[in-house]
């Protein structure tokens, strides 16, 4: 497919992006360069090739789920202007 100034300037508005047609003219080229590479990267045969790694393959080293701080709920809320049962109390914002 071949890339043009109208599907440059739609993808640009669709991310909110101001893109003059000066721009779009250039990223057109630059675009469609890097489509290309693409292409050829998956015209590469792959098949054998083992990963030499996976994020999924690692194990993350879990802490332990302990309390390590004491309550400090109420002293905090000490200075809020409006509590009540524990709640901070704020003005309505959406109707």
């Amino acid at each position: 497919m071949a890339l043009e100034d109208s599907h440059v300037r739609r993808a640009a508005h669709l991310a909110r992006i101001a893109v003059s047609d000066d721009q779009a003219s250039s990223f057109v080229d630059d675009l469609s360069r890097i489509l290309d590479m693409v292409d050829q990267l998956q015209s590469i045969d792959t098949e054998g090739v083992i990963p030499l790694s996976h994020p999924l393959d690692a194990t993350q080293r879990l802490r332990a789920d302990e309390v390590t701080e004491t309550n400090q709920r109420d002293n905090f809320q000490r200075c809020a202007p409006a509590v009540e049962e524990g709640l901070y109390l704020v003005p309505r914002v959406v109707e």
